[in-house]
């Protein structure tokens, strides 16, 4: 049996799921098996998938589409690792990736159930505009790095903490297998959702390398994240609560990064509706917001 289990969730995303999979199997760690899950794609998906001539690579086909948290909870089902790794098909691991990871577990006390490690990030043409660039990495860089177990829960329902954990994380197969994988009901914060439940198992580490890239390759509209906003809330309402008791202001802090999404959709009712009930932005969600806004009053942004 493989060392590391890798998921591959994808839909209609033919023309770069090779750049996902040929990341995968340029790995330095050689210990692993791929598994590309087709969420129902309509494009030529599978031909890109059954064109490589690997004995490492698995393709499963789901009939219809139901979701990239479905697609990776069948990549699970039919993982045999130790470890299970996630890389969405739109992202890419640089060479050294799961051998800088794998090390870092083994190396720790069984409590160290997961890893995630640096993130670059870039459109889909490969490069951002060094605002929007900016922007992102003030996003990331906010307590990336940070290590721990439950204790930063917090942090990732203030969303202080961005693992980008659908293509960086590394978590142990029990532990998964313990959380029952995915929350396959969310179309949005399903790697948050996931993400809080590993770290009530365990302590997460952290990798201080550049081992992603991470591609912007778009989003579903402001009102769909929102719906899901409320049900990720809603999930985990008494730890909020009792934040909230504390002096943290989670759901003003959705509400500002909820009224961004509307901004950058060029919905600026919905974006003012969110702002009079947001929290005051700190000084590194200040360019994000700025960028929002510069982006739905622009042609390309509406």
């Amino acid at each position: 049996m493989p060392t590391v289990s890798v998921v591959v969730p994808t839909y209609n995303r033919a023309r770069m799921l090779h750049r996902s999979v040929e990341s995968v199997l340029a790995q330095t760690y050689e210990d692993f098996e791929l598994i590309v899950v087709d969420d129902g794609s309509t494009d030529h998906t599978r031909n890109v998938a059954n064109s490589y001539d690997d004995d490492r690579l698995t393709y499963i086909r789901h009939g219809e589409n139901q979701g990239a948290s479905a697609a990776r909870n069948t990549g699970i089902e039919h993982a045999s690792g130790e470890y299970i790794a996630f890389l969405d098909s739109d992202d890419e691991w640089l060479p050294r990736k799961l051998e800088r990871q794998v090390a870092a577990l083994e190396r720790r006390p069984p409590e160290w159930v997961a890893v995630y490690c640096g993130v670059d990030i870039a459109d889909d043409a490969g490069v951002l505009t060094e605002f929007a660039r900016a922007a992102g990495l003030c996003r990331l860089a906010e307590t990336e790095g940070a290590e721990g177990g439950a204790e930063l829960v917090k942090d990732v329902l203030l969303d202080r903490l961005h693992t980008s954990a659908g293509s960086t994380l590394l978590v142990k197969a029990n532990v998964v297998d313990a959380i029952d994988g995915f929350d396959d009901s969310f179309q949005r914060f399903q790697d948050p959702e996931f993400l809080i439940r590993v770290l009530r198992q365990g302590k997460l580490a952290y990798v201080d390398e550049t081992l992603v890239h991470r591609y912007d390759t778009g989003r579903p509209p402001a009102s769909v994240i929102e719906r899901s906003d409320r049900k990720y809330l809603a999930k985990f309402s008494d730890t909020v609560d009792a934040l909230e008791h504390d002096g943290h202001d989670v759901r003003g802090v959705h509400h500002r990064f909820l009224a961004k999404f509307y901004f950058q959709d060029g919905q600026f009712r919905e974006a003012l509706r969110h702002t009079r009930r947001a929290s005051v932005p700190g000084v590194r969600q200040f360019p994000g917001l700025l960028q929002a806004v510069v982006s739905g009053v622009t042609p390309s942004g509406s």
